[in-house]
């Protein structure tokens, strides 16, 4: 019953902005987080951003702490990735992915991709002069 969608990737000049949104359907669970994960070719998967409903709710990268900014909109159920300054290396297929059980963010200060059990399709953001 759980689905999530991403949009929003495109093409974009270094320093330039984009907004992802990840559309959320069945959640019926009390407690859930929603992360944001990216991949490039010939790289690991890597975590980027969480928002979630218990404490720790909010998760940033250091690569990205300062210009990506994680939010929702409950009304809209939707969870989106404010995303300033792109860099070159910030090119990847960017998903976002569903943890239904602590609606915590992070543990021991990272993510784990495989406390996640719902993914969205990808969006891919290609950073480029």
């Amino acid at each position: 019953q759980i689905h999530l969608v991403e949009s929003g990737g495109g093409l974009v000049q270094p320093g330039g902005s984009l907004r992802l949104s990840c559309l959320l359907s069945g959640f019926t669970e009390t407690h859930y987080s929603i992360g944001w994960f990216r991949q490039a070719p010939g790289r690991e998967r890597e975590a980027v951003s969480c928002i979630g409903n218990s404490d720790p709710n909010m998760y940033y990268d250091n690569s990205v702490l300062g210009r990506f900014t994680v939010s929702r909109n409950d009304a809209k159920d939707t969870v989106f990735l404010q995303m300033n300054n792109l860099q070159i290396d910030d090119t990847a297929v960017y998903y976002c992915a569903a943890e239904t059980s602590l609606g915590i963010c992070g543990i021991s200060g990272g993510m784990w991709a495989a406390s996640y059990d719902y993914w969205g399709q990808g969006t891919q953001v290609t950073v480029s002069s």
